[in-house]
């Protein structure tokens, strides 16, 4: 007479009994690698991971995907690409669309503007080099335009302390129209046109600086 396992199971296979906490734990983990994975995983890798056997992770997975579903989530599990991983249940796309597009509708601010015209001219720039340009810190334009992925980080500078470098996206030639940064506008010529004024004077400086403040003097008439 062949041995029965205890609570009358059948020996066939001699497969370990599985306890409600392991079960526990194998969900929770794997929850918490579908939440950071950024690409599906295949069932395999993850068994590896949690050395557990392969069917034991796809058996949970499936029905870790009826639960979401049945419990109305925010989310779903896919199996998709040969793996798994979280997405957002499409129910919710107008929501997480207005989330995503959050302060990004809205027109770009002067200074956002001009710091986007310094690094479409002289990318790649440093975030020290545009705020020199402008004479102001150039840092929140700056993250503005990244989250709006107008500019993107683009290496580091060969100089001490290896600033990061900005350039242009795909989405800033896509907003403006163009194929490539070589249909930008030329820049028009900032050189001064005709021969330079006289030097003044003697004294020529302390005497306009005089006449100025006079003139600017309040309840004073500025006519001779």
């Amino acid at each position: 007479m062949s041995e029965r396992p205890p609570g009358g199971g059948s020996a066939q296979g001699s497969q370990e009994v599985r306890s409600p906490q392991l079960d526990h734990e194998v969900r929770k983990a794997l929850e918490a690698i579908l939440m950071v994975i950024e690409e599906p995983v295949d069932a395999n890798t993850l068994a590896q991971v949690l050395e557990t056997p392969t069917d034991g992770i796809e058996a949970t997975l499936r029905a870790l995907r009826r639960e979401y579903v049945d419990d109305g989530r925010g989310f779903v599990l896919r199996e998709v690409a040969g793996g798994w991983r979280l997405y957002t249940d499409p129910g919710a796309a107008p929501y997480v669309e207005r989330f995503v597009l959050r302060g990004r509708s809205g027109r770009l601010s002067q200074a956002a503007l001009e710091t986007l015209a310094i690094v479409a001219y002289m990318q790649p720039v440093t975030r020290g080099r545009v705020s020199e340009i402008r004479g102001v810190d150039a840092d929140g334009a700056i993250r503005s335009l990244v989250s709006r992925g107008l500019i993107e980080e683009n290496g580091r500078a060969d100089q001490p302390g290896q600033p990061l470098l900005y350039g242009t996206t795909s989405t800033f030639l896509e907003q403006l129209g163009l194929h490539g940064l070589e249909q930008l506008p030329p820049l028009p010529a900032l050189s001064p046109q005709g021969p330079p004024p006289p030097e003044p004077a003697p004294g020529g400086y302390k005497a306009a600086r005089r006449e100025l403040d006079r003139d600017s003097a309040p309840g004073v008439d500025p006519r001779p």
